[in-house]
């Protein structure tokens, strides 16, 4: 047996636990899948996880026991954001093996080629797994960036026209609402028209839901505050977090590049409520109104 001393010792047992707290957190994802094939896929991964976490017990002399909090974390959020999401946010934040294995190359030889078969066979599996939220990712960046953009703009432009809370929170959820069924028919007849059949509804739907979720988010200030710009200000600060939340859901599930997406939905929605806010500035002064 090789001799290895306490630091590369220390570094196999963190990769051991790791391993083997990965492979009960898909075990337990398998368990309750109800389509077949992510089943199986789930399960052929765990499969490898567990031999990862033998090959080092080799070295360890010991079995070890998975961490229950990390766990139950990575469980809960493949269940709530996804399968997809959740494993692939489980690989990018856990210590990889990967790292382990080049630091103990020149002591374990074996251990490089054993980390290049295991990590390519393992992203051969997750890139089978079959999920309806990633199917239908076009549909909700339809009604998310449409919302984000039209009604940070319209809730601009009654902010200084209107300077009422309550009257700018029944237009906007007025505009918003309308907007969202809109969007969703115009969805839906796109699809149609594209023959995607019964394809059509579901990406209506997402649609329409994710729009009008904004709406919901982007009025509350609104709903809750009496002064307007403070709550103009709250309702820009959740469009950039709608933003930034939903673009590292991106870069995370679909391997999108994050920087880019995010900067240009950001500039164009704030583009649009400053546009959008001046106009409102123009149009009360030309005519006169005062609310």
């Amino acid at each position: 047996m090789t001799e290895l001393n306490a630091e590369v010792l220390d570094l196999i047992k963190k990769a051991q636990k790791n391993e083997i707290t990965e492979y009960r957190v898909y075990s337990m994802l398998a368990k309750h899948m109800k389509d077949p094939g992510n089943a199986d896929v789930l399960r052929k991964i765990a499969e490898d996880e567990k031999k990862h976490h033998d090959f080092w017990m080799r070295f360890t002399g010991i079995s070890q026991t998975p961490s229950r909090r990390t766990v139950l974390k990575y469980y809960w959020i493949a269940r709530i954001f996804g399968i997809t999401f959740g494993i692939k946010l489980m690989e990018k934040n856990e210590e990889k093996a990967e790292e382990v294995y080049s630091k103990v190359a020149g002591i374990i030889p074996e251990a490089m080629a054993i980390a290049a078969e295991e990590d390519s066979h393992e992203h051969q599996l997750i890139a089978l797994i079959r999920e309806e939220k990633l199917q239908y990712v076009g549909s909700v960046v339809l009604g998310l960036n449409d919302a984000l953009v039209e009604l940070t703009g319209s809730l601009a432009g009654f902010t200084f026209a209107l300077q009422n809370n309550r009257i700018i929170a029944l237009a906007g959820l007025i505009t918003g609402i309308a907007a969202a069924f809109s969007m969703a028919a115009s969805e839906y007849l796109s699809n149609k028209a594209e023959n995607a059949g019964e394809k059509a509804g579901r990406a209506s739907l997402y649609t329409g839901i994710a729009y009008i979720l904004t709406v919901l988010l982007l009025i509350l200030p609104y709903l809750v505050l009496s002064t307007p710009i403070i709550s103009l200000l709250i309702t820009l600060a959740t469009a950039v977090l709608i933003i930034w939340l939903f673009n590292y859901y991106l870069s995370v599930a679909t391997d999108v590049p994050f920087g880019k997406r995010f900067w240009e939905m950001t500039l164009v929605s704030l583009g649009v409520a400053a546009l959008s806010f001046g106009i409102g500035f123009a149009l009360k002064t030309l005519m006169g109104i005062d609310i």
